[in-house]
């Protein structure tokens, strides 16, 4: 039985939803002895919110919204000043929360309560992680800060001002989509980048592995196979570090496949999971070696958003894609496999993403597609492989290949599957 009046439905769910927003942003500064405000104070002002954009809606008088923002920041000043005596400055952050809280009151009431719950959960996380976000911040170090400048500088300054329309042969190339994905693999790799940075190697191998492999796989076996060179009683740790690196790979594909063409998830989830899972069982089996290593080296990861890493990438990206729409125009799907292995040696990322840009534009279809993202991940390997064999030598190879052929021979059983 349904007790609520249908005309007063609506605004019952709204101002629930503020009163929930309001309790869970006040509930984290509840805890907090310097805090300007608490619970109740932050639910009040989240209803305070949606109650005033309520008003002005069904006054026809929007500058209500204004007035309530208004009389809370009055109530803040005259707060702050009665408490001026005190000599101990604890920050705004409060204030600013509370401004926060009533603007996703008035949002809900807008109709945007999805989007005001989501902002509320983020910006209870950022209230709940001050100690954890000052240390990353005192941490980060001038480069890491020029790196993240870097990638907004591709993202939000480049990225518009290109053209979106098709060029070249066969219109294969989109100055726009191209930067797109230089944006995007930049982005991620960043990611991995400075958290090597600040986490560097003293939580262990596993940790290193799997941002050594978000930031570049191939750097990663590189230096841990010249590691196992050097020491020979770290041979298996280096092994499950290079392991964990390159099952990072396929994870990382997978996202990027799933922001790019959606409609391949499934298929490549198959085949990359097939190959995940024999990758982490085998890490985990040596899973104790990796609490008995000392002091491990960082791979040597360039900065992946410097405007020369950036532009290679791109001119790479767009090479690849002209390589594949001829040689499928010439040679059908077969160029396309041909594309993908050659490219694939060196960089998986080019080959993967013209793949996927071509199954987007219709020109391939799904299967193919996944077929030549594969062969794209095997050629990768390959060249690792060779990278093991060549810098790691025989011991490493013994300890580092089982792993690395188990990933091989799980994506080939997942493409057969398919």
């Amino acid at each position: 039985m349904n007790f609520v009046v249908p005309e007063l439905a609506v605004p019952v769910e709204a101002f629930a939803t503020a009163l929930g927003i309001g309790l869970l942003i006040g509930m984290e500064r509840e805890r907090r002895p310097d805090s300007a405000a608490g619970l109740r104070t932050f639910a009040l002002v989240a209803m305070l919110g949606c109650l005033f954009a309520m008003l002005g809606e069904s006054s026809g008088v929007p500058w209500l919204l204004a007035v309530g923002l208004v009389v809370i920041s009055v109530a803040m000043i005259a707060s702050n000043f009665s408490t001026q005596q005190e000599e101990k400055y604890r920050g705004f952050t409060s204030e600013a929360a509370i401004v926060v809280t009533y603007a996703l009151g008035a949002a809900v009431w807008f109709g945007h309560a999805t989007v005001a719950v989501m902002l509320a959960i983020a910006t209870t996380v950022l209230l709940y992680f001050k100690a954890e976000l000052k240390q990353f911040s005192e941490r980060m170090t001038p480069r890491d800060i020029n790196s993240m400048l870097q990638l907004a500088v591709l993202s939000l300054v480049v990225l518009p001002i290109l053209p979106s329309g098709n060029f070249g042969p066969y219109g294969a190339i989109n100055p726009r989509q191209v930067w797109w994905m230089v944006v995007l693999i930049s982005g991620l790799a960043l990611a991995g980048y400075l958290a090597l940075r600040i986490i560097g190697a003293r939580h262990g191998a596993a940790v290193l592995g799997i941002f050594g492999g978000l930031a570049s796989s191939t750097a990663t076996t590189m230096m841990f196979s010249r590691h196992a060179a050097e020491h020979g009683h770290l041979v298996r740790m280096s092994a499950i570090v290079i392991l964990i690196a390159n099952v990072m790979v396929m994870i990382r594909l997978g996202i990027i496949a799933g922001i790019v063409a959606p409609g391949l998830v499934g298929p490549i989830a198959i085949v990359f999971a097939c190959g995940v899972v024999p990758g982490v069982a085998m890490a985990a089996w040596g899973w104790k070696i990796l609490n008995e290593a000392g002091d491990l080296p960082m791979p040597e990861v360039k900065n992946p958003t410097e405007l020369k890493t950036a532009i290679s990438f791109g001119l790479l990206y767009a090479l690849v894609l002209l390589a594949a729409a001829w040689l499928q125009d010439v040679a059908g799907n077969s160029g396309l496999y041909i594309v993908a292995l050659a490219s694939g040696l060196t960089d998986a990322d080019a080959s993967v993403l013209s793949t996927l840009r071509m199954f987007n534009l219709d020109r391939v279809a799904a299967g193919d597609a996944v077929i030549a993202v594969t062969l794209a991940l095997f050629a990768n390997l390959v060249f690792k492989i060779g990278l093991v064999l060549s810098i790691g030598g025989r011991p490493l190879a013994r300890q580092a290949l089982p792993g690395l052929l188990a990933i091989g021979g799980g994506m080939g059983l997942g493409l057969a599957l398919l």
